[in-house]
């Protein structure tokens, strides 16, 4: 037995996350030098992190090829809503409560108890609906809060299989809408303007359009009030002439525009309510937040339309009324509806329009204001209504990369900036705005994705305090899809690397509490996350590198006698630790693998028998793992390639004794 009276210890916790910019003499020895699918623990340590599972078990219907991705996923009205190609459906879905034996008898008579059944089809009792759980599909009669009842197993030729509890329950696709051509990524906005729910989505070449919580479907269109009309000045108004609702405009020819509406002098805009051949009477000038000013004869007098909002790529709710961006022929412009109506334009009661002077590539609303990220600038905008909307740049040298990557995250807004993710925090000091990279701990996963990557998607994991950024690439698999871990912990940020997870499409949506984060697939399927140990059957490959340790001292050969791991399981561990020494070396001595034995653990504090770990409670256990080899740097690696319950490195500690100097 090996004399341990002159080992002396060396331990750390696991803290600060991916570090790639660093000289690993620098690194803290807490910090990672590789950290692949463990995500920073909110809790402390390095989780390793859970998998994604189909949310809904039947494919998104194609439009035209398999080949489609889908572009839109959102939860709404208790049903996901989902777009492929250029139709919309819907789907109910909920999770399994009891589990079903593969030997559970049902021929019409059979229960299925789930979360909720709010959503599917009731079939009323006098027919019969479905649903599917994996690759079952199952009949049902009826239903009640938490049960499918009547139900019949193993129909439309599928096999009677087992199910576990969180197990997916979901029924067929409907298709809601269909009308449309060329369709792109598609936005949405959920919203309640009138005391009804409704989710309005935009796909960047159609209009816009509204679907309520029947999922009926009503196209947004701006009825014209004017023709496109337009005439000349033939007497000239002067700054100062007072028009309230009683002034006269007189013109050449009033013969092609409408009764009443909304004129445009210059730069200054005009409300009237009649007209006569030469004249436009009741007049209010200055309006759409415009500024009086003179006008001289022959100058154009022109039809104002309401602003066209087809093709329109971004939507949002902000002051009841709802904005609209990204319209291909007007990428500068932002419109506004009026409040409480997403689908009238009328300038002369609310709504309007306001240019930037960059394309805008994003919106969201954050505390009392309406950002505006484009593609080389930031804009505010303040205000409750057209009287008052004020516009002031927050930046203008700093853009968002893609307005998919904007997210509220951690009290902040956060986004990818050409040089990595940047936040907006709002100070103390009213009207400041402060811009900050966070990202410089991993910039180089970011500057390798940044030149190619021809997708971003983000989501936010709330209750983690995390932001995940996902880089897709057209024809590549998702076992090589890159993306980045952002987790708040106190009040730094702390980072990983993500590989096997392949969005086209996103969405997070907190109800009552329980979190739901959803993409949809290249495969054309709707994936929910932080659901389950694999990636939908695909192993989670997980990676974990210390920083190369010297102890203090990188001329003293340090003769490693023992690696113990304190860890949180919530299962057995599949994974293995490798000692490596002296910066990887090829030279230098390279152990075989140590597997992580979970039945050999001993308690930090609570009650634990030897070879007896508790999974779930309060126990954190200890692996004691007898090491060989020597260096005068070491590094602690472990991969961790299975299907098993996700766990956290909390810490190590090494036992060495020490060698000659070099």
């Amino acid at each position: 037995m090996a004399d341990l009276s002159q080992t002396q210890p060396f331990a750390f916790v696991c803290e600060g996350g991916l570090v790639k910019n660093k000289s690993t003499f620098i690194m803290q020895p807490g910090q990672a030098l590789e950290l692949l699918n463990f995500e920073p623990d909110i809790s402390g340590g390095y989780k390793r992190i859970n998998g994604f599972r189909k949310h809904v078990n039947h494919i998104v219907p194609q439009t035209s090829v398999s080949s489609e991705k889908v572009l839109m996923v959102a939860s709404f009205a208790n049903k996901i809503v989902a777009a492929r190609g250029e139709k919309i459906f819907s789907s109910a879905s909920t999770e399994l409560a009891t589990k079903i034996l593969q030997a559970t008898g049902m021929t019409g008579s059979g229960t299925i108890t789930v979360d909720s059944t709010t959503g599917f089809t009731d079939p009323g009792g006098s027919g019969t609906a479905t649903l599917q759980i994996n690759s079952e599909i199952f009949t049902y009669t009826g239903v009640t809060a938490t049960t499918f009842t009547g139900v019949t197993r193993a129909t439309s030729s599928t096999s009677a299989a087992a199910h576990a509890v969180d197990d997916a329950v979901s029924e067929s696709w409907t298709e809601r809408d269909t009308g449309r051509t060329n369709a792109s990524k598609y936005t949405f906005e959920r919203f309640n303007f009138d005391g009804n729910d409704k989710i309005i989505v935009t796909d960047g070449t159609n209009a816009p359009t509204v679907f309520n919580t029947a999922m009926s479907a009503t196209n947004v269109s701006p009825a014209s009030t004017g023709t496109g009309e337009s005439t000349t000045l033939i007497v000239n108004i002067a700054s100062g002439t007072g028009m309230t609702g009683s002034g006269t405009i007189t013109v050449n020819d009033t013969s092609q525009f409408a009764s009443s509406g909304s004129l445009l002098i210059d730069n200054e805009t005009f409300t009237y309510t009649g007209k006569t051949s030469t004249a436009f009477t009741g007049v209010t000038r200055s309006t759409d937040n415009s500024v009086a000013a003179d006008h001289a004869v022959a100058a154009s007098v022109s039809d104002l339309f309401p602003p066209a909002v087809a093709g329109a790529k971004f939507v949002t709710a902000f002051k009841d009324h709802m904005f609209y961006a990204g319209m291909s022929g007007t990428p500068q412009e932002l419109v506004f509806s009026l409040p409480f109506n997403e689908d009238d334009f009328s300038v002369a009661t609310g709504a309007g329009s306001i240019r930037v002077d960059d394309t805008i590539v994003g919106l969201k609303v954050f505390r009392s204001d309406l950002f505006i990220f484009c593609e080389n600038r930031i804009f505010k905008l303040s205000g409750s209504s057209q009287a008052d909307f004020s516009m002031t740049p927050v930046t203008r040298n700093i853009g968002c990369v893609n307005g998919d990557t904007i997210q509220e995250f951690a009290g902040d807004l956060i986004f990818l900036g050409p040089d990595g993710l940047r936040t907006v925090a709002g100070t103390a000091k009213i009207g400041d705005v402060e811009l900050g990279t966070i990202s410089a701990n991993v910039q180089s996963i970011f500057d390798d994705n940044l030149i190619d990557a021809s997708l971003f998607e983000s989501i936010v994991i709330p209750d983690k305090t995390q932001y995940r950024i996902f880089f897709a690439k057209d024809g590549q698999g998702e076992d090589n899809t890159r993306g980045v871990i952002c987790v708040m912990k106190g009040q730094a940020f702390e980072f990983a690397e993500l590989r096997g997870i392949k969005p086209s499409c996103t969405d997070t949506f907190v109800e009552s509490g329980d979190v739901l984060t959803l993409h949809g697939g290249f495969d054309g399927y709707i994936h929910r996350q932080e659901k389950g140990n694999d990636f939908d059957g695909t192993k989670v490959s997980g990676r974990y590198r210390s920083p190369d340790l010297t102890f203090g001292d990188p001329g003293i050969r340090k003769h490693m006698q023992r690696v113990i791991l304190n860890y949180a399981p919530e299962s057995a561990i599949n994974a293995d630790m490798f000692v490596r020494y002296d910066y990887e070396d090829k030279n230098s001595a390279r152990p075989a693998a140590y597997p992580l034995d979970s039945s050999d653990v001993v308690a930090i504090y609570g009650t634990s028998t030897y070879g007896t770990p508790t999974y779930g409670g309060a126990s954190q256990p200890l692996l004691r793992q007898p090491v060989e080899g020597s260096g005068f740097a070491v590094a602690l690696r472990v991969n961790d390639n299975a299907t098993t319950a996700p766990y956290s490195l909390k810490g190590f500690q090494l036992e060495y004794q020490v060698g000659a100097r070099r």
